[in-house]
């Protein structure tokens, strides 16, 4: 009775129908949701607002892994090869090295010179050569502050490269270590020990006007040379 009703008045049909295609219209999306412009009449831009798309929670998703693996570079790649066996860096001088390129990031110097390899021995510090230089009184902290009063501060600003270029005293440095194992011969590895003897070869360099001015000599550097070849000694 009221369907037939309902059919007799067009008016009622009609609100019928326009009740049902309101309905099946989607809603439209919360204000804070929506786009939104901010218009400045002084700064004379305009900002538009998106709202970004929410990421999925993927509780299943797999931890990333990464694995570093570091290296000194390599000096006089012909003469090394010709000498018939590649010496290998020991495991305490790489870390040293890669501290000396930290420590030089974290002063904003542009380059890893001595200064930085010397910083990067003592962080290290389990190593014979920044025991020997402890125990005479070169710490990483007087070394710090020598560096800043010979070479200054680094620019606020400026962010130094991942990993920052050796100086020419530096890789002057590291020649001097690989040459002093070939010449040593035998089995065994290029030591933190190596390295700090050619920082204080380099006498023009930063890193030895440091170890000068903390008391170090040419009789420390020959003291430091006997204690690493004894037997004994375990150096690294």
């Amino acid at each position: 009775m009221a369907a037939a009703q309902s059919l007799s008045n067009p008016s009622s049909t009609t609100s019928l129908i326009s009740q049902s295609r309101n309905q099946s219209k989607p809603t439209s999306p919360p204000s804070f949701l929506k786009p939104h412009s901010l218009q400045s009449p002084w700064l004379g831009f305009k900002i538009s607002f998106q709202p970004s798309k929410t990421r999925p929670y993927l509780p299943n998703q797999r931890p990333i892994t990464a694995t570093i693996s570091l290296s000194l570079p390599t000096s006089k790649t012909d003469r090394v090869a010709s000498a018939g066996k590649v010496p290998k860096w020991s495991r305490r001088a790489i870390k040293s090295f890669a501290m000396a390129e930290l420590e030089a990031r974290k002063l904003k110097y542009p380059t890893t010179g001595t200064e930085s390899l010397l910083m990067g021995i003592l962080i290290e510090g389990t190593n014979l050569a920044a025991k020997f230089l402890r125990a005479n009184g070169i710490t990483l902290f007087k070394v710090r502050d020598e560096t800043v009063k010979l070479l200054g501060k680094g620019d606020m600003f400026f962010f130094s490269p991942e990993h920052p270029p050796l100086t020419e005293d530096a890789q002057r440095a590291l020649d001097w270590a690989v040459d002093e194992k070939l010449k040593s011969g035998g089995d065994g590895e290029i030591t933190t020990t190596h390295l700090l003897l050619g920082i204080w070869s380099e006498v023009k360099s930063p890193g030895h006007k440091i170890m000068a001015a903390l008391g170090f000599n040419d009789a420390k550097s020959k003291e430091l040379t006997s204690m690493s070849s004894e037997p004994e000694s375990v150096d690294g």
